[in-house]
């Protein structure tokens, strides 16, 4: 059989309850929930959480790793599927990375001096951020891969990508609850190294683990 006509197949075969949606919906449910006990077990939440929590910034942060996760949601959703491209993933991370890239170098720019500036950017965390984000993410990453290999992705290494995506963003959001970082300078560069770096993860396992 042709590969064109195999990845047909596979499309008439994938009925409404066999979707990808309903499967990344518990897969995303799972990794919130092993995030979660891991902030509350071994990180802790911040001491000033219900404060924090009523600050615009605590809520930009979220809103910024939650979107990255929806980026990723949205390109696996269609690379789960034979042939899907997950181009409007793509498209959304990329636009929402750049837009908090270009709001971390505004903020330093207009800082006082530049020791302003680097003590934005290191923050108190700069050297565990990144790391912390990455192991939070890693029981999503593992259930996600797996439960790509019962769908029909044709393209291992995007949805690999995608799954990492998908599965940095959840946890960077729960990471939220611990981190006392409140600057886009510090998010622009060690909350998106963080997922991204999930991201390559993904696409490193997918390669081999999503083949045929």
């Amino acid at each position: 059989m042709r590969t064109d006509d195999l990845i047909d197949a596979l499309a008439q075969d994938t009925g409404p309850t066999r979707g990808p949606p309903r499967r990344l919906a518990i897969v995303a449910a799972l990794g919130a929930l092993a995030a979660l006990v891991l902030v509350l077990t071994w990180l802790h939440t911040r001491h000033d959480l219900m404060q924090a929590m009523r600050g615009g910034m605590f809520w930009m942060k979220a809103l910024y790793t939650a979107l990255l996760g929806v980026a990723g949601y949205l390109a696996v959703e269609r690379l789960a599927r034979p042939g899907g491209s997950g181009r409007r993933g793509w498209t959304l991370g990329l636009a929402v990375l750049a837009i908090c890239v270009a709001a971390g170098v505004w903020q330093a720019m207009v800082s006082p001096d530049i020791q302003a500036a680097l003590r934005m950017l290191r923050g108190h965390s700069w050297h565990s951020c990144t790391p912390r984000i990455l192991i939070l993410s890693l029981p999503m990453l593992g259930v996600g891969l797996w439960a790509l290999r019962g769908m029909a992705p044709t393209r291992p290494i995007l949805a690999g990508l995608a799954m990492g995506l998908f599965s940095g963003g959840v946890a960077g959001t729960i990471y939220g609850l611990h981190c006392p970082e409140h600057t886009f300078t510090f998010v622009a560069l060690w909350y998106s190294l963080g997922v991204l770096l999930t991201a390559a993860l993904g696409a490193i396992i997918g390669r081999w683990a999503l083949r045929w």
